[in-house]
């Protein structure tokens, strides 16, 4: 396995909250964008976000700072793959870098009808990619009864319209 998807962003200010931070949904925007180069290269079909597990925060990205993202696929089920991201930011002008953010999303692989098909497994090669991917089945345990759990509570949820 190696990286599949790399990316790198300039911050501006029109990219940035009241905080004078990079907007939390942006970053969310490049982290699926790259995850699913990263998908689609591994298994050279289609595929669909079927969730994104976690985004972790983990120091603001600021106008001064480039980010840098690096996404490669941890595992695979049967059709879905998981797909880690890390967000590195850098100083533009001290070059402090560091790990900004890091990802966890799943990705299914379709056919030309929108269908499920089965992907390769994943080789993991450094040790990095060894450490995700020895505990990528504690977190596709964790992704299913979470998945059982929305399910469940989206049975409660209203759908009339509440402005009428």
């Amino acid at each position: 396995m190696t990286v599949l998807g790399r990316g790198k962003r300039r911050v501006f200010t029109a990219d940035v909250n009241n905080h004078n931070t990079l907007f939390g949904g942006k970053l969310m925007a490049y982290i699926d964008d790259i995850a699913s180069i990263a998908a689609t290269k591994h298994c050279r079909r289609s595929v669909v976000t079927a969730s994104t597990d976690s985004v972790d925060y983990l120091h603001p990205i600021r106008p001064s700072d480039a980010v840098s993202l690096e996404a490669f696929v941890t595992w695979t089920g049967h059709s879905s793959m998981e797909v880690f991201v890390k967000v590195i930011k850098e100083d533009l002008i001290g070059g402090d870098r560091r790990i900004a953010a890091t990802a966890f999303l799943t990705f299914v692989a379709l056919d030309a009808d929108k269908k499920p098909v089965p992907v390769a497994d994943v080789v993991p090669e450094t040790e990095e990619e060894i450490k995700l991917h020895e505990s990528a089945p504690l977190r596709a345990e964790m992704r299913r009864r979470r998945r059982e759990e929305s399910k469940k509570l989206a049975g409660y949820l209203a759908l009339k319209q509440p402005w009428k």
